[in-house]
């Protein structure tokens, strides 16, 4: 095959490094923006935190501009009144500023940020970039860590006098549990993992063990289910009702109590109705997972967005205001770039310059769309926030992207991991998409208003005959909503809602 040179014209989308810088702040969180911001602060010496927490007016912007550059023609920001607004310190001065000189308004195509600009201020060897200087570290964060269940008994056993061959099979103990507390594997397999130098035997670890399960939590290191429970049980006082009745389920009947067949129950313990709901209750206090607190133990915080509040007879949406930090350019900073000066200090300057207008003209992007979508979102599920969630709309993404002229894919991005602050709670904007079912009047029924009638009808059914799944489609059907036995089984375990069999109660 002959190799040939050919020229072809054709067109392609491509993307600014400003683009690209906008594309990246809309989709993080509010906790990640703060990062963001705080890691630019560092790198950027052109741009500071504004003491004024209301913001830079425009007179005193451009007054700060005038002295840096002694010039004393100079016009007003540009929106400078928002305090993450985009052409506010960048655009004040003069338009004959020396520093505004020779600054590039938009930069090739098929670049990255980082090609362009780089760190200002590298960090040295060790230090956290995400923190500030001079400042100690996040004690609170430090103190939110999670303790793993093998931490926790590890750290009870240092406290714990014993021989060292017992500590030997208490951490080879604590090694083998699983999540839930429970052991992973018999003693007898224990014992054949030791080596044979040691010279255990299964009795010793039968002891350690035993004394194992006497930690916090209690119940950890046992065999089974009933082993676990039997533990707990134990140590209520002698006195406690019906204890002796729920040893006896547990050791004999725990089987049937999984099934909840509590006909053969009441017959083989001669118990009555009111008395196995006794000991049932008895023995729901006990913990039949003790590991799974430590599995998930850290606090999640939530900061807003923004925020939905009623002015009259409307409802307004408005943004957090202490979402970020309030940023502005340093006046004193952009007043050292000289006019036609291409040493490498000043040409330093104008880039951190640029990158810093840029910086500020992405976040006031960021906040204007997040603020539109905030508010179409508000529009369309305004019955929701006054009536709660049975009056949920349906509504996706391209409902949303036409009302705001924007791409779906925008409105993902502004949508994930955002949250609003309503009169009804805390919501992710994600929450109020859902997708629809058809009524008998050929009208739409919004999934998520369906969710929150079935978990309205669970709470009110009869404990001793719950709702079948087909049932629960039935009373749909008589409220003129068609859904399948199938969607409202999904539907159920998406809500965590056991099924008819197992929310059976005698009380």
């Amino acid at each position: 095959m002959k190799q040939s040179l050919q020229l072809k014209l054709g067109q392609s989308l491509t993307m600014t490094p400003q683009l690209q810088q906008a594309i990246k702040l809309l989709q993080l969180s509010t906790l990640d923006l703060e990062q963001e911001i705080q890691s630019i602060l560092e790198s950027n010496p052109m741009l500071e935190v504004s003491e004024d927490s209301e913001g830079v007016s425009e007179s005193g912007e451009a007054e700060q501009e005038q002295n840096a550059t002694g010039d004393t023609s100079a016009n007003s920001a540009d929106e400078s009144t928002l305090t993450l607004a985009a052409d506010s310190a960048g655009e004040t001065a003069d338009e004959n500023s020396d520093w505004q000189e020779n600054i590039p308004e938009d930069l090739p195509i098929d670049t990255k940020w980082d090609e362009i600009y780089t760190s200002a201020l590298p960090a040295s060897p060790g230090q956290n970039t995400s923190q500030p200087f001079n400042e100690m570290p996040d004690l609170e964060n430090r103190e939110a860590h999670s303790e793993s269940l093998s931490e926790h008994l590890e750290w009870q056993l240092n406290l714990t006098p014993m021989s060292d061959t017992d500590r030997l099979i208490a951490e080879t103990i604590i090694d083998a549990l699983l999540p839930s507390g429970l052991l992973s594997t018999t003693c007898e397999d224990l014992l054949a993992s030791f080596d044979p130098e040691f010279e255990i035997e299964l009795d010793e670890i039968e002891a350690v063990r035993h004394r194992i399960q006497q930690f916090d939590p209690l119940g950890v290191a046992s065999l089974n289910l009933q082993d676990c429970l039997m533990v707990q049980l134990a140590q209520y006082p002698a006195d406690t009702p019906w204890r002796e009745q729920a040893a006896m389920i547990i050791h004999r009947h725990l089987p049937l109590l999984a099934a909840r067949d509590f006909t053969q129950l009441m017959r083989r313990t001669r118990l009555k109705e009111k008395e196995l709901g006794e000991v049932i209750e008895l023995i729901r206090s006990l913990n039949p997972k003790p590991g799974d607190w430590y599995e998930e133990n850290t606090a999640e915080y939530i900061v807003p967005d923004v925020y939905v509040k009623k002015d009259e007879k409307k409802w307004v949406v408005e943004l957090n205001p202490s979402i970020a930090p309030k940023i502005k350019i340093n006046s004193q900073y952009a007043g050292l770039i000289k006019r036609a000066d291409n040493g490498a200090d000043n040409n330093f300057l104008k880039d951190n310059l640029q990158e810093a207008k840029w910086f500020l003209k992405s976040l006031h992007s960021r906040n204007e769309t997040l603020l539109k979508v905030a508010s179409k979102i508000v529009a369309h599920q305004k019955e929701f926030i006054e009536q709660g969630e049975e009056m949920m709309k349906p509504l996706i993404l391209a409902d949303i992207a036409r009302d705001v002229d924007m791409h779906e894919s925008t409105v993902s991005r502004v949508t994930t991991r955002k949250y609003m602050h309503t009169p009804r709670g805390i919501f992710e904007l994600k929450y109020f998409f859902s997708s629809h079912v058809a009524t008998a009047e050929g009208g739409e029924f919004s999934s998520t208003a369906i969710r929150a009638i079935i978990k309205k009808l669970v709470a009110a059914e009869d404990t001793r005959k719950p709702l079948s799944d087909n049932k629960i489609a039935k009373v749909l059907d008589e409220k003129g909503i068609k859904v399948a036995r199938r969607t409202i089984a999904k539907y159920r375990e998406s809500m965590s809602i056991a099924p008819s069999n197992e929310r059976k109660r005698l009380l």
